[in-house]
Parts: structure tokens; C-alpha cells; sequence
């Protein structure tokens, strides 16, 4: 653990480095239109008129007039063009920012998300770098874009928000200012047409900015600005080395399992209502137990405290157990970390006699420097049990035989060491038997064992030996020496056990929870999840375990009867437990807990225990609660996952049902309306036409009845590429036959394209369907050329890449595609502005061409063409066939 210099030291080093670079300034708010630009202009404003060198690095106004006209007057840098598809986008201009180098710099919309191609992908990466660079930053945001809560946002307001910057970011906040604006007044903004344009505010104003989300969002708003000033408090203090004040009105009550447990929770439940402050109760173990205790084990003071823990808990107060070897300490660190405002605790009753050896826990707590107020109760109805047990309890028989057989040990071992050594000085035999004593028991053990050691020592070693009389005055001071030393070792070895025992408590639980929670998190599907569960508490509490989730069964090979499965219906009915250690089915020997997950019931965990097993520990409680709580947060999670990949598949189906739909309406209509047009043509006005132009029109009704016989092959091929059961029929053929044989088709077709053909001078041949993998050529052919303007041409090149693959690639002088969408053009009904579908396109052609090289085991892959011009579409074959 750190000493409190160097808690200091890191507190003081992270102060250090929060204001030595340039200092950051957020004005938050709950929403949008609720002023925080206009209150970031004001202040900067303000400070301009001071002589501060301000300067606005990119604002957006919005069009609204007030924000306008305060901008007036404000030095600013001139944004930064930017080319994107086409479009002229506006930025930050970082580097100008950067040079200019302003004391303070205005940037808006923080959560921002930058044009591509800029230096950094979010603004907030800008500002980061605007903070190193010495430059103050005053910047605006909105609470639902901290990344931390956008699961919290999205509960509340059911929006997802993709801009967010993550809560790093607020480490580096020197100021933060909260601009807030009732929720009554934000939404006449609104009707006043001053946040958003008319039609806008009425879409808003059903959606996001109803009065419960606003309301919602504005209680985060202002949880997060105190949770920051309390982190900047606490920070202050710490650098500083003195102990941080409570500003919070909460309650720790200690309690010990000595008979007032239960007064003190009530007492304390009390006070803290009238005084409106939260509560927690908390005990100071020095040892962890996870498995079951029977009669004769078990401590009544165990008892106690789990009585008094549940009763909290039917309070409405929470419980902890903490661990360490001084009471005193664990309690008052405790209520400093966690900023307790007053720590009550019970009277001590303790014989005089102690007293004047020890202090009692009061008495402890107020000699620690500390600003926490302490209330001590007085429990009058508990004296009585009180003073009966904290009667010091006598050595247990097996701790009784311990220390007799350490001590004759001892004896023995100092006898042999006289006789065969001639040592005459004994006395760290026996100081080292009471060390051992003291490090495998208890303090009480240890003092005992030191005495038995003493006598001992002085009746067979010391002159006169055999008598407990000294002769010598150097006897009197070695024996007494030796038991002032016994004493001291002992007491120390103790102390050590209890430390080192504390440690493992503490570690035990957190060991269990973290390897359940790594267990889980890996886990993908429901089964897992209960059969992780199920083994982690047959492991811990050395049980059986049955759990049963939606319908699912995971046991240790038993069923349940009649009777235990009423009580399990029970159990999931009334989202309560029931069984063995509660007032309901009490009888049984199965304790049924159900699967909670925002008040919804998931399903039922069984724990079966014998019938010498009186009870449970508030620890074994405590790890059951928790296992159960991350099993039903793991089995949601799977849930959810089964549910969007449904909600994915159907989407993806009803999004293929209306391509389907759009593609077979647009597809079929035009080259039927194309021949029906020419055929009435014909049949009305044929005796006026000449033959020129009724030859025309019989050329467009072949060619649109082949468009359509294309369009017809291209779904055939999809429904027959797609059934497992395609059989390739392959043969050999020359690479040049196919590619002349697809350049043929698409003269027919668009005889106004120009294809250049590149061959290697040595014949290429390869086993494949020669039909598919010319359609694929063609398919590929026909897509270059719709997507290359009128004087391009169409370049299809061959090229052998080794003895067993040869590259086809098919290049246009097109408008290209970008880099992030090249993937997704082999997807099912995927189009672009042109080519593909464009005008005669079916959305399918490139889909086919994937199908029918993937069944030949080759790739097809998208690339810009040379000079970054176009597209280059590059097919992969193998010579001949390989292993499917």
C-alpha cells in the first residue's frame, strides 16, 4: 500500500499536470438550445474586452440572431475548405489555430465528428492537441454525448448517439460550467422557432425533447458537473496532504456481532432519516469463509450480523464487510474514502482491568486525526448479553493440545540441544515455540503458550532447577527478560496472522469475481453462461446447484420433486426467494433465488444444502447475491444478442424483399414498356413509316426482349448458384476464348464501347465451367462499361501469376468507387449512382460474378484503377481444380 507522502506526491504530480498545459474550459448542458454557445461567446467576449488575445476557431451559429450578434467583434480564424465527394466542406483550420497561437481559442460542438481525410478523426482529438500546445480552449457539449453514458442516454431517450468523446477527455477540464435552462423555458425556445426551424421544433418536441427526456437529461447534466467539482475538491486536499472534507450527509454504522448488531441498524436507520442522508452498515472481518457452516462451527456473532445486514437491507441502507486486522483504522480509512459525514458505532462494554491495557474502539476513533463526526450509541437492553460475551472465551481443547505439544517440544529440543551441544542459554527455543504458536492461533494461545514457556524454562533450566525459586539475581532478570520477550514475539506473530488472514479476505472475493466475470464475459451462448454459474457456486459453497433459464436446465444430475418445484414456480413468480434460510417454504432443503434483471424475472437458481447446515454467513450470502447477479446480467446479455442478430436477419430480409421488389418493378417495366411502345408503334402507324424506321423499331424490340432475357438469366443464376447442390461442369478452355467470347456479347449490347484486350503471348488454359466463367467476365464487362464515359475505354487484361493461378483484371476511366465502400459492391443489390444498376442494371451482376468464382475456388477483389482513376475489378483463378 502507498504511504500517504506518496498519495500526496501522485496527487500533487496529477494537479501539476492538469494546469501546466493549456487549460480547458467545457460549458455543458442537458441539450441542445440551451445557451451554451452563446455563454461560451459572452464570457470570451468579455475576456476580449479585457485585453485577453481570444480568438474563435470555428463556431456554429445555427442562424440564430442572438448568437450573431455577440459573435460580432471576435477576432476569427478562417475555416478551412475541404473536398469530400464532391461537396465543399468547411473545418477548423488546426494548423492556423496552431500558428497564430491565441491565448484562448473558441471551439464549438466538441463531439464533433471531422471531414475524412483530416488530421484527426474527431474534434476533440483537436482540441487535445490545441491543450499540449499551451492554447486555452473554451468548448460546448451536451451531456449525452459523454461516452460513458450513452448506454444511459439511449435507456432514456431511445437515440442512439454516434458522436461521442470519452470521458478522458474531462480529466483535462481546469473549469467546467453547467448552462442550464428550465425545461419549460428550452421547449417555448423551441415553439419560438429559436433552437430549430418550425417543422424541425414540432419533430423534437415528439421525439427527443419530450419533458421526461429533457428533465432526465438535465439531472445527468448537473450529476456530472458535482461529481467533477467533488473530484476537483478531493484533488485539491490531496495534493495539499490534508484529509478531504465530506460535503456528503451520509451514515457507516459499525456493528460487531456482540449482541446490539440489530439496535444499532435501527438507531442508525433513524438518524439518517432525519437527517435525510443515504446509510450503509458495515462489519470488520478478519477472515473469509465460503464454505458451509454446521452447528458446531458456526459463530453466533455470524448469526448476528446476518440478521442485522438483512434487516438493513428491508431498511433501505446497504451493507459491506471490510477486512483488516485494527478495527479502528479499517473503519476510519473507510469513511474517508468514502466520504462519510458520521460514523456511528456502539458503546464498548469492557472489564476495568482492560481498559488500562488497551483502548477501546471510541476511544481509538477519536485519537485519529480526522473531521468526521462520531455518535456513539448505548444500547441499555443489550448490557447484559453484551457483558456475557465479551467474558474473553478460553482455548478451544484442539488449541489447548497445540500448545502443550509445542511447549514439551520445546522442552525436549532444549534438553538434547544441553546434552549433545552444551548450550546453556535456552531462551530462544522456547521464544521461537511461542512465535509458532502465535502464527498458527490466536493472540490468547500465544500469551498462554509464553507463560507455560516461562515456567518451564525456569523450573529445568534455571538454577536451583526443578523449583520455580531463582537463586542468582542474573536468573531473575534472564527469565524475566525471556517472558517480556515471549510476550512481545507473540504478540507480533499474532498481529502479522491477522494482517496476512485479512489480506486473503479481501483478495478471496475479489479472486472469485473477477474469474466468474472472465468466465462469463467469454461466454456465447446461454448454456455457458449457466454452466458457469453452476460451477462456480458448487465450487464455493460445496453444494449442488440447479438453474433453470427460460425453459433451460442445468443440474448436477438431480431433479427436482413435486414439492421443490412448487416452491421454484414460487420463487419465479413472486421475484422473491423462498426455501431454506427465509419465512417462505422453509422446510425445504433447497434455496431458491430468482434471476433479476431490471425487475424482470429471467429465471431460477437452486441451492441445495443439508440438514446440519443451520445458515449461511453473511459472506457466503453476500458471494451467492453476487454470482446470481452476473449470471442474470451475462444470460441478458446473450439474450440481447440472440434478439439482434434476429432483428439483424430480418432486416437483412426485408431489405433483400424490397430490393427484390424495386429491382423486378423497375427491371421488367422498362423493357416491357420499351416493346409494348414499338409494337404499338407499329401496328398503328406501320403504312406511314418507312422501312428504315420500322426496322428500328423491330431492332429495339429484340433488344430490349434480350435486356429482359438477361435480366430473367441473372435470377436464375442467383437461385441456381445459391442451391448446395450445383454440380460444375468443367472443361478446358483458353482464357482467350472467354474473353472474347464475353467482349463479343457486350458489342451486341453497347456496340458503342471500346474494349482494349491484353493477352500473354503463351496460351492460357483453365479447367472450369466455361459458360459461368464467361458470364462472370461478361458480368464484370458489362458493369465497366456502364460506369466508363462515352469516349473511354474498357481495358480487360490476362496474366499468368504462377504454374497453378492466372489474374484477370477489367479496368474503366469511370467516376470510381471509395475505398470504404469497395467491399460492399459484390453485395446482393448493391448499386451506385451509375453502372450496375445506373439505367440497365439489375443490382445482381457483380453478386453472380462472386458466386461463380467463389464455386471455382478463385477472388474477386475491387481496386482503384492506375492513376487513381476508375475502377479495377482483378479476378483470381486457379489453373485447375483444387481441393473444395
Amino acid at each position: 500500500m502507498q504511504s500517504n507522502r506518496e498519495n500526496q506526491a501522485e496527487a500533487l504530480l496529477n494537479h501539476v499536470n492538469r494546469y501546466q498545459a493549456g487549460r480547458l474550459t467545457v460549458f455543458l448542458g442537458a441539450a441542445p438550445g440551451v445557451g451554451k454557445t452563446y455563454a461560451m461567446l459572452a464570457r470570451a467576449k468579455e475576456l476580449y474586452q479585457q485585453g485577453t488575445d481570444v480568438v474563435v476557431g470555428i463556431v456554429e451559429t445555427h442562424g440564430r440572431i442572438e448568437t450573431l450578434k455577440i459573435l460580432e467583434g471576435l477576432p476569427q480564424i478562417a475555416r478551412k475548405e475541404m473536398q469530400y465527394q464532391g461537396h465543399t466542406l468547411e473545418e477548423m483550420d488546426l494548423d492556423a489555430i496552431l500558428l497564430r497561437h491565441p491565448q484562448i481559442v473558441l471551439v464549438d460542438e466538441l463531439a464533433h465528428r471531422n471531414v475524412p481525410n483530416s488530421r484527426h478523426e474527431r474534434r476533440w482529438q483537436d482540441v487535445n492537441e490545441l491543450l499540449d500546445a499551451g492554447i486555452d480552449v473554451f468548448t460546448t457539449i451536451n451531456i449525452q454525448h459523454l461516452e460513458s453514458l450513452n448506454d444511459v442516454v439511449y435507456q432514456i431517450t431511445g437515440i442512439r448517439v454516434n458522436e461521442t468523446v470519452p470521458d478522458r477527455v474531462f480529466d483535462r477540464i481546469r473549469d467546467i460550467r453547467l448552462i442550464d435552462l428550465p425545461v419549460s423555458e428550452l421547449i417555448e425556445r423551441l415553439h419560438q422557432g429559436k433552437v430549430y426551424v418550425p417543422e424541425q421544433a414540432n419533430l423534437a418536441l415528439q421525439g427527443f425533447f419530450s419533458i421526461s427526456n429533457l428533465t432526465a437529461l438535465r439531472e445527468l447534466a448537473m450529476q456530472c458537473v458535482a461529481e467533477h467539482v467533488d473530484s476537483d475538491l478531493k484533488e485539491s486536499y490531496a495534493s495539499k496532504g490534508l484529509k478531504s472534507i465530506s460535503l456528503q450527509n451520509e451514515l457507516m454504522i459499525a456493528i460487531d456481532g456482540q449482541g446490539s448488531s440489530e439496535y444499532l441498524v435501527r438507531a442508525g436507520c433513524r438518524l439518517a432519516e432525519r437527517n435525510g442522508a443515504t446509510w450503509t452498515v458495515v462489519n470488520v472481518a478478519k477472515s473469509l469463509d465460503f464454505g458451509q457452516s454446521s452447528v458446531s462451527s458456526y459463530k453466533k456473532e455470524y448469526i448476528e450480523i446476518d440478521r442485522a445486514f438483512e434487516l438493513a437491507r428491508q431498511l433501505g441502507g446497504r451493507t459491506e464487510v471490510l477486512y483488516g486486522p485494527r478495527v479502528a483504522s479499517v473503519l476510519m480509512d473507510a469513511a474517508v474514502d468514502r466520504g462519510i459525514s458520521n460514523l456511528v458505532i456502539g458503546k464498548s462494554i469492557s472489564p476495568w482491568w482492560l481498559k488500562l491495557f488497551k483502548k477501546n474502539l471510541a476511544q481509538q476513533l477519536l485519537n485519529q486525526e480526522n473531521s468526521i463526526a462520531l455518535t456513539i450509541l448505548h444500547p441499555e437492553q443489550g448490557t447484559k448479553k453484551i457483558n456475557q460475551l465479551k467474558k474473553p472465551s478460553f482455548l478451544s481443547l484442539k488449541e489447548s493440545v497445540f500448545v502443550l505439544a509445542v511447549t514439551c517440544g520445546s522442552i525436549f529440543i532444549a534438553h538434547f540441544a544441553e546434552v549433545l551441544f552444551g548450550i546453556e542459554d535456552f531462551s530462544v527455543i522456547f521464544i521461537i515455540s511461542v512465535l509458532i504458536v502465535a502464527t498458527k492461533t490466536r493472540m490468547l494461545a500465544a500469551v498462554v503458550a509464553a507463560l507455560i514457556c516461562f515456567l518451564a524454562y525456569n523450573f529445568f533450566f534455571i538454577a536451583p532447577r526443578y523449583t520455580f525459586q531463582i537463586s542468582a539475581h542474573q536468573g531473575v532478570v534472564t527469565v524475566v527478560a525471556f517472558f517480556a520477550a515471549a510476550l512481545i514475539a507473540g504478540r507480533l506473530a499474532s498481529q502479522l496472522r491477522q494482517q496476512v488472514l485479512s489480506l486473503k479476505a479481501a483478495n478471496a472475493y475479489t479472486t472469485v469475481m473477477q474469474d466468474l466475470a472472465r468466465k462469463l464475459s467469454s461466454a456465447v451462448n446461454l448454456e455457458e453462461v449457466m454452466q458457469t454459474g453452476r460451477m462456480t457456486l458448487e465450487t464455493q459453497l460445496q453444494t449442488k446447484v440447479w438453474i433453470s433459464i427460460r425453459d433451460k436446465i442445468i443440474s448436477s444430475d438431480i431433479e427436482l420433486n413435486d414439492k421443490e418445484k412448487v416452491a421454484a414456480e414460487w420463487c419465479l413468480k413472486h421475484q422473491q426467494p423462498c426455501g431454506r434460510f427465509t419465512d417462505t417454504l422453509s422446510q425445504s432443503n433447497w434455496w431458491f433465488l430468482p434471476l433479476l434483471e431490471q425487475k424482470n424475472s429471467l429465471g431460477i437458481v437452486g441451492i441445495y444444502f443439508k440438514d446440519e447446515v443451520v445458515s449461511l454467513n453473511f459472506e457466503q450470502k453476500k458471494l451467492t447475491e453476487s454470482v446470481i447477479e452476473y449470471i442474470a446480467q451475462a444470460a441478458l446479455r446473450t439474450q440481447l444478442v440472440n434478439e439482434l442478430e434476429q432483428a439483424k436477419v430480418t432486416s437483412e430480409t426485408e431489405r433483400l424483399r424490397s430490393a427484390l421488389l424495386s429491382s423486378v418493378s423497375h427491371d421488367l417495366r422498362s423493357p416491357l414498356a420499351s416493346i409494348i411502345g414499338a409494337a404499338d408503334t407499329l401496328a398503328n402507324f406501320k403504312a406511314e413509316m418507312t422501312e428504315q424506321d420500322q426496322q428500328d423499331l423491330l431492332e429495339t424490340i429484340h433488344l430490349e426482349g434480350e435486356r429482359l432475357d438477361r435480366y430473367i438469366q441473372n435470377l436464375l443464376d442467383m437461385t441456381r448458384l445459391g442451391h448446395e447442390g450445383l454440380t460444375l461442369k468443367r472443361d478446358w478452355i483458353g482464357v482467350d476464348e472467354l474473353i472474347g467470347s464475353a467482349t463479343r456479347r457486350l458489342k451486341r449490347y453497347k456496340p458503342d464501347t471500346q474494349v482494349v484486350v491484353q493477352l500473354p503471348e503463351q496460351p492460357i488454359s483453365l479447367y472450369v465451367h466455361p459458360a459461368l466463367v464467361e458470364q462472370a467476365i461478361f458480368n464484370v464487362l458489362e458493369n465497366a462499361a456502364n460506369f466508363s464515359p462515352p469516349d473511354e475505354s474498357v481495358m480487360i487484361r490476362a496474366q499468368l501469376l504462377s504454374e497453378d493461378e492466372v489474374k484477370i483484371e477489367i479496368e474503366d476511366k469511370g467516376v470510381g468507387i471509395p475505398e470504404d465502400e469497395r467491399h460492399r459492391i459484390f453485395d446482393m443489390f448493391y448499386t451506385m449512382e451509375r453502372g450496375d444498376r445506373g439505367k440497365f442494371g439489375t443490382g445482381l451482376g457483380l453478386t453472380i460474378v462472386k458466386a461463380i468464382i467463389g464455386a471455382h475456388m478463385g477472388t474477386i477483389e475491387a481496386f482503384s484503377g492506375r492513376q487513381n482513376k476508375g475502377t479495377l475489378i482483378q479476378i483470381k483463378l486457379p489453373l485447375r481444380p483444387v481441393k473444395e
